[in-house]
Parts: C-alpha cells; sequence; structure tokens
C-alpha cells in the first residue's frame, strides 16, 4: 500500500526508513560537517543505507553536500563532506514566537538553531482575545522582511500555561484569561495558513536543550522556568513528558521551603507566588526599588550597581534553589536546567540558585549539574523555532511531507 507525499509515493509502514533518516540527520546536526563514511560509523548504520538517506534529505533541502576539502586529493574515493543546510548558502528556516504577557519575541532560527533575526513586540494596549490575531499580522511583517528568499518551513509559538500541542490549544492560561484556546489555528489563519506548532514554554525549552544543548540533557533533565508564569518540563531519553491531556510540569504550588508568601490559592509558599517575575516586580516596587513593576528594570538596577536590586534577586535565586533541591530530590536527573532573567544574564545569580539547592538536596553534591540555558538570552526565541523543528528531526521525511515549506516567506 501508497500514499501519495509532495515528495512521490510512500510506502506505508516505512518505519525503517524514517529512523534511519533521523539517525542520518541527527547525526550530522552533531558533527556535522562530516563525511557520509563517517556518518556510518558514528551512527552504527551501514554506508549504504546513509547514502540512500543523505541523498532524500538532500533532494528535501535539509542537506547540502560541501566543497571536497583542500588537499584531499589523494588515492580512492573522495570524502565529500555533508552538512545541515545553513549558512551562506540558504536552506530552509522556521519562524518563531514566544507569547509572553508584557509582549512577544519573533524570530527566524536556522536548522542548527542559531537566530537569524529577533524582534520583540509590546502587548500595550492590546487585548487578551485580541493577541493572537495582532501577533499574527505583525509576525507575518517580519517574516517577509527576514525570510529574504529562503524555504519558510512554518512557525513554532511557545507560550506559558497548560497548552495542549497535539490540538494546538492552549487550556489554561491564567495570566491572560485563556481557556480552550485554538492558538495554533488562530496564528495559522493571520499567517496566511501556514503550518503552525505550539507547545509550552517549559517543556520547548526543554526539547531545544536535547536537541542543540548538552549531552546529559538527552539522558535526563528537569528544566525550570521563572517568569510571569512558573512552570516546568521533564525529559528523558530524549523525550519531554507530557502526561494524559499534555497536563505535566505545572509547579506554580510546588511549596518552597521557607517561604511565607500568601498565595491566591489559599496556602502560603507557592513557588509561583514567592518567585515569579509578578512578584519579584511587585515586591521592587514596594521596596522602591524601580517605578514599576518590570523584572528587567530591576536586573538594570542591579547591573549599575544599586545594592537593594541585588539584594533582592539574590533572594529570589536562594528561594529558586530551594524550589530546584526538592526536583532534584525527587526526580534526579543529569541536568537541571533554570531559565530565570537573573541567572540567564550574571553567573553570580546561577551561582546563589546552585549554593541554596547543594545545601538543600539529600542527593546531590554536584552544583555543575544545575546550568541556565544553552541558548542565554536567546533562549525563548530558540525554543520557539524548536516546537517546529524537533518533529523534523524526529522525523525528517514525514514531517517535509506536511511542512510544505514557501520560498521567501510570500
Amino acid at each position: 500500500m501508497t500514499r501519495n507525499t509532495p515528495h512521490g509515493p510512500r510506502m506505508a509502514g516505512d518505519g525503517r526508513r524514517e529512523a534511519n533518516a533521523a539517525t542520518v540527520l541527527r547525526t550530522v546536526l552533531d558533527h556535522g560537517p562530516v563525511a557520509r563514511s563517517a556518518v556510518a560509523r558514528l551512527s552504527g548504520l551501514s554506508p549504504a543505507a546513509v547514502s540512500r538517506q543523505a541523498t532524500d534529505l538532500t533532494r528535501l533541502g535539509l542537506l547540502r553536500e560541501l566543497p571536497e576539502p583542500a588537499g584531499s586529493g589523494g588515492v580512492g574515493r573522495p570524502q565529500i563532506p555533508v552538512d545541515l543546510h545553513i549558512g551562506a548558502s540558504g536552506g530552509p528556516v522556521a519562524g518563531g514566537v514566544h507569547l509572553g504577557v508584557p509582549s512577544s519575541t519573533f524570530a527566524l532560527v536556522d536548522l542548527r538553531g542559531h537566530v537569524l533575526a529577533r524582534h520583540s513586540y509590546p502587548h500595550d494596549g492590546i487585548p487578551p482575545d485580541g493577541l493572537p490575531g495582532a501577533v499574527a499580522r505583525e509576525l507575518r511583517v517580519f517574516l517577509d522582511a527576514h525570510t529574504r528568499g529562503r524555504p519558510l518551513l512554518g512557525v513554532g509559538a511557545a507560550v506559558g500555561g497548560w497548552v495542549d500541542p497535539a490540538e494546538g490549544v492552549v487550556v489554561r492560561h491564567q495570566a491572560l484569561g485563556w481557556r480552550r484556546r485554538p492558538l495554533a489555528a488562530d496564528l495559522a489563519r493571520g499567517l496566511g495558513g501556514r503550518t503552525v506548532r505550539v507547545d509550552n514554554h517549559a517543556r520547548s525549552i526543554a526539547q531545544s536543550e536535547i536537541l542543540f544543548g548538552r549531552p546529559a540533557a538527552r539522558r535526563s533533565l528537569v528544566h525550570l522556568f521563572i517568569g510571569n508564569v512558573v512552570d516546568a518540563a521533564v525529559g528523558l531519553a530524549g523525550v519531554v513528558h507530557q502526561g494524559p491531556g499534555a497536563a505535566a510540569g505545572d509547579v506554580a504550588h510546588l511549596p518552597v521551603p521557607d517561604s511565607t508568601v500568601p498565595c491566591p490559592c489559599g496556602r502560603s509558599g507557592c513557588l509561583e507566588a514567592t518567585a515569579s517575575n509578578t512578584a519579584l516586580g511587585r515586591t521592587a516596587v514596594r521596596r522602591g526599588i524601580v517605578p514599576e513593576p518590570d523584572t528587567s528594570l530591576v536586573v538594570d538596577a542591579a547591573a549599575a550597581g544599586d545594592r537593594r536590586a541585588d539584594r533582592l534577586l539574590r533572594e529570589r535565586a536562594r528561594a529558586v534553589g530551594r524550589a530546584v533541591a526538592l526536583l532534584l530530590d525527587v526526580l534526579n536527573p543529569d541536568l537541571v536546567v533554570v531559565t530565570e532573567l537573573a541567572s540567564v544574564l550574571a553567573p553570580e545569580y546561577l551561582e546563589e540558585i546552585r549554593g541554596a539547592a547543594i545545601d538543600l538536596s539529600h542527593v546531590c553534591d554536584d552544583p555543575e549539574r544545575i546550568v541556565s540555558p544553552h541558548a542565554g538570552p536567546a533562549t525563548l526565541p530558540v525554543a520557539a523555532g524548536t516546537v517546529l523543528l524537533n518533529p523534523l528531526f524526529r522525523r525528517p521525511l514525514e514531517t517535509m511531507d506536511w511542512l510544505s515549506p514557501v520560498e521567501g516567506g510570500n
């Protein structure tokens, strides 16, 4: 039995071909530029299988052959290296959008997760119900301006709260007041029908760590996201856990040891009430550190030498570290990745998180297991692009069938 695709007939159940293509693509991601013979050695596939899949992936525009290295004219067949189709030669790109509460971040990302262009879009005056349409319109202008003739594979969208990626729906987002919001469909409509995939931002960052980050992330990791929304993600053997209904990762009400901050849920000491950007901003205004509740202003004040701002950021870092200790003790992952603005930008706050976690944890005495995201300040745009790129690296042949790239972003 066969089915027709934009790239020719596909045999039903041809799982081995798909798996081999994914193995070749991932090996080139990890080691490229690399000769096909080296891909075979590194992947364990036969040279013939590597040759077939590299040919398919090159035809799809995901790989490209590079010029033979200078001085390689020895005896035998030349070892022409292959690499992901990126760089000056062009290649396909993914759009990305992180929808935060005060603003969205747009990005254009290549197949290695490199950010080629980015733009911040403030949400000032836009009601939550009108946000998807407004974001889509602005994002379309951004993509049209920056694709520059490259095939645009589609758009990945990362957002806080409870997100069901299979349905493309934001099930619940407290800060925006969304319930069952069909975000993927809303954005696709505003983007002229382009492919849009959505996921929770904590899971998206975890997946970007697995795909593009440290090797330990592929064994096991916990990712903790501290922003206006606080949530988490767990990855094991390269797969980010979603759970029934894709509801995994809600740690907003994880109790923080020694915290007595009241929470709207009626309890005290909950992680989001203690350590979120909203909580930090309110405290900073109350203490007279900044005129408005904006975490970036607190970080800027600390960088400029304001000791009160520095003290507040260290307080939050220690609270986050105590929460990290609980996650370490329950899950004992190879890596804990913490996305928190101050520690992403300044290593001294990461050290505060590490110190508090190690002091409290019963299973971890290695502070190096607690890290900031590999992409640093570009973490959110890379994660948004990863929402689209992750399925591509897992099932490249099938995924390219339905992505249907459009030249030039028009």
